[in-house]
């Protein structure tokens, strides 16, 4: 049977803005298979990287649930949900996120290291191979270009092995081209470690390559859209086959 990584129950987000309370979600519901790749769409302002925050446990719902990894977030102190990211989970972020005192391969292994991982050079090395920056181990940040260092964070978020990968807008500096490269390597990444994919992006090129598309609409789920054929190939890296 095939493992859910991701359930989201009911899920709504207020904040206060001035006198008032601003709802930016309002009763979002969704799983997420092992394997399963997904995209989040939906126009400026319709609550997207939010949602992905309260996913990851970088914030908490103001009602509703979020349980990742079989883990209920609501029942964990910021100390417990940080060490589950640690254990499982992989971010790329729009902006870099890359330590600017570290080099290429530094930046990648920190997750594995944290861990206590003693093979982190290795793979961390294997990593930046695959990503086609294998001559830009030594590179620092300010050294290499904005494709490059996304690169970096990209094998950086694969590192500690995540079972999921959370990415918000992971090609929103960059041209098309060099965009496009960026992708491929994401996705090939994906297959190859079986890794759940939940990605947030205006792109619908880039959303059209994962196996479902959600999409939201004033902070309401106004669309589920599957893609059997990309889930089916996920959840068969996820499990092995």
């Amino acid at each position: 049977m095939t493992e859910t990584l991701l359930v989201v129950e009911d899920v709504s987000r207020s904040y206060k803005s001035g006198a008032r309370d601003l709802t930016v979600l309002d009763g979002v519901s969704f799983e997420a298979a092992a394997g399963e790749t997904l995209a989040i769409v939906g126009p400026s302002g319709s609550g997207k990287s939010t949602l992905l925050g309260l996913c990851a446990g970088l914030d908490r719902p103001t009602r509703g649930r979020v349980v990742l990894a079989g883990e209920d977030l609501d029942t964990l102190d910021e100390d417990a949900r940080a060490e589950l990211r640690a254990r499982r989970v992989g971010f790329v972020f729009q902006s870099f996120r890359l330590l600017p005192t570290l080099t290429a391969l530094e930046n990648v292994r920190v997750p594995a290291e944290i861990l206590g991982d003693e093979a982190a050079d290795a793979f961390a090395h294997e990593l930046l191979e695959r990503v086609g920056l294998g001559d830009r181990l030594d590179h620092y940040p300010a050294q290499l270009s904005g494709g490059e260092q996304q690169r970096v964070a990209l094998a950086r978020a694969f590192c500690n092995r995540p079972g999921i990968l959370f990415a918000d807008e992971p090609t929103g500096n960059l041209d098309g081209e060099t965009g496009r490269a960026v992708v491929e390597s994401l996705f090939g990444l994906n297959r190859e470690h079986g890794t759940t994919l939940v990605l947030v992006t205006h792109d619908r090129a880039l959303a059209e390559r994962t196996g479902r598309v959600l999409s939201l609409a004033d902070g309401r789920l106004a669309g589920d859209v599957r893609t059997d054929d990309e889930v089916g190939a996920g959840r068969d890296a996820a499990a092995g086959r």
